[in-house]
């Protein structure tokens, strides 16, 4: 029977199936912490432990990625929170459910501390990520706890999903319970259903795919959802619309023969349509930077029609306007994806009835020629590379593929060079096989607490996770090596290590040709040399199964089969250090 404040906080979150935490401990959450390792036996949730509260947050943002459903993080009031807020921006950025669980010294004068209650309590401790969660509370009583979490995590599973921040005082957590409090039933605050499209913009929209001659869909957080994959793909056969996808999630087959992904600029560039869906930046995709001018031009021709289907106007928030600048919509359709694009399938089915389907099949066929030309292109430069020193990142993705195509995989991250090559050279990068990048673009640093998530959630399956890694991300966060280390999952490490801070060369690179300098010192402040970090030697420290540096592009192969094996056979984690090209 639950005793205290913090037994019926774990009594919520197992009902609510939050099957872990990921902490760095600490005074604040003191009585949690108490209650989950001696309270309640079996239940859930299991402690995973970080050592920083930006690791937390970033595993309980992969594994909710993965698992469709929140992870707990617990972050030590004000100074771990403040370690947090990277990594819950970037779960903000990316459209991801965390339950971030907070303490604070005890808010009443008379019961704190001298001095470290102080300095540990603001009013109130949600001023700090309130513009980038989704919602925040500060409970007061114990009664005021189920109402608390309950709410948390409906908002949080509310689309467009979102990060929450729960505060819970000290002295809650470690007050007696005078009386039982009966657990509700979490079914009956489930989280509401999400908005279907209004019938006469899908209309219009219907009506401007069927008769477009060039149009083009791009697509970049549809994947969310498995089920508006599956429509998009029957959509985009049925139109024959090439599809591009800007990777936030597996957004579609990129086996498929309309994946034209990478064709996107000259289909953009043509498009008298576009269909976008679930874009977290539209003005990214249909825009581009002069040099010269500094200025952002359209690439779309004047006459293109764009049609959007979102919920991002629902997430807006003043304080940072990531959806980026406001672009022109000639059909705005607020809507969740998974429940629009069958009622826009219907539409075009019964207009596409009454005329002739040769151009469809003709399109169909000219746009397979082209994925298939692109196809073999990328096979052959893979190949006129594979020798080449430092190893080039077509040569590390095609390796890494023959070692794992015949396993349950799944790519937990990767930046972006890698992404590219496993697009080209894979098959089947689906959404359950792809749970989006290294971080929406948000940050540095989250990228292996990311992919641990992932592997966290999919280690039950038996899957085998990747994680495609930057040197630069892993040097921020190392010490994630140790929790994978100390709470084993069926994590593959692979570093694409170029030694460089290489975005910023190429920073660099562009002002000294803006302003006629030399561009000999473009790697000076941001090359990681002199010395080189022995990340194989930094995962054997911390206790994982490691090989590297690996120089030689024969060796890529090798190492990378005993690193499967290794992980397969321990369901453990490992890394393998590989110094690549750049780019």
């Amino acid at each position: 029977m639950a005793e205290y404040g913090s037994d019926l906080i774990r009594d919520l979150l197992n009902a609510l199936n939050i099957e872990y935490v990921a902490l760095n401990p600490g005074a604040s959450f003191r009585g949690l912490h108490d209650s989950i390792v001696n309270y309640g036996g079996n239940k859930n949730p299991q402690i995973i432990l970080c050592c920083h509260e930006a690791i937390a947050v970033s595993i309980a943002h992969g594994y909710a990625k993965a698992a469709m459903r929140p992870m707990a993080a617990a972050v030590h009031d004000i100074v771990g929170l403040l370690n947090s807020t990277m990594s819950i921006f970037v779960a903000w950025l990316d459209q991801s459910p965390v339950l971030v669980l907070g303490g604070t010294g005890p808010m009443a004068y008379d019961k704190r501390r001298p001095y470290r209650d102080w300095i540990h309590t603001a009013l109130v401790q949600g001023n700090v990520v309130r513009d980038y969660v989704k919602w925040d509370d500060q409970p007061t009583s114990l009664g005021s706890l189920p109402d608390s979490l309950l709410r948390a995590y409906r908002v949080a599973m509310t689309e467009p999903k979102a990060p929450v921040y729960v505060c819970i005082d000290a002295e809650l957590q470690e007050a007696r319970l005078e009386q039982q409090m009966a657990i509700a039933s979490i079914s009956d605050y489930a989280p509401p259903s999400s908005p279907q499209a209004d019938p006469s913009a899908l209309t219009k929209a219907a009506k401007l795919l069927v008769d477009a001659e060039r149009p083009v869909v791009i697509a970049d957080y549809l994947g969310r959802n498995q089920q508006a994959v599956n429509w998009l793909v029957e959509l985009s056969e049925l139109l024959a619309l090439p599809v591009i996808d800007c990777g936030s999630r597996g957004n579609f087959p990129n086996n498929h023969p309309l994946d034209l992904t990478d064709a996107a600029d000259e289909l953009v560039r043509e498009a008298d349509v576009v269909l976008a869906l679930d874009m977290g930046a539209l003005e990214s995709a249909l825009t581009a930077l002069d040099e010269a001018s500094k200025k952002v031009v359209a690439v779309t021709p004047e006459y293109t029609k764009v049609i959007h289907i979102t919920l991002a106007d629902l997430a807006l928030k003043s304080w940072c306007q990531h959806v980026g600048k406001l672009g022109a919509v000639h059909v705005p359709i607020l809507a969740d994806t998974s429940l629009a694009l069958p009622s826009l399938i219907t539409l075009c089915q019964q207009l596409v009835a009454k005329g002739s389907k040769a151009k469809y099949e003709q399109r169909f066929a000219a746009l397979k020629a082209r994925h298939d030309a692109l196809k073999k292109q990328w096979l052959e430069t893979a190949r006129r590379l594979r020798g080449e020193k430092p190893i080039s990142a077509s040569l590390l993705a095609m390796e890494l593929w023959e070692h794992i195509k015949g396993e349950d995989w799944v790519l937990a991250g990767t930046p972006r060079t890698m992404f590219n090559w496993a697009r080209r050279l894979w098959d089947g990068l689906t959404p359950s096989r792809w749970t989006g990048g290294h971080g929406g673009g948000g940050a540095i640093g989250y990228g292996v607490g990311h992919c641990y998530g992932v592997a966290l959630a999919h280690g039950k399956a038996g899957r085998l996770c990747i994680d495609l890694q930057p040197d630069g991300d892993l040097l921020y966060t190392p010490s994630a090596l140790w929790t994978l280390a100390h709470h084993p999952v069926p994590l593959l490490i692979v570093m694409f290590n170029n030694r460089s801070y290489y975005n910023s060369e190429l920073h660099q690179e562009r002002m000294a040709r803006v302003r006629g300098r030399s561009l000999a010192n473009k790697g000076v402040g941001t090359r990681l040399e002199n010395p080189a970090v022995d990340f194989a030697g930094l995962a054997r420290d911390f206790g994982l199964y490691a090989e590297g540096p690996v120089e030689d592009p024969g060796s890529v192969g090798p190492a990378l089969q005993r690193a499967v094996e290794y992980v397969k056979e321990k369901r453990a984690g490992a890394l393998i250090d590989i110094i690549t090209q750049p780019r």
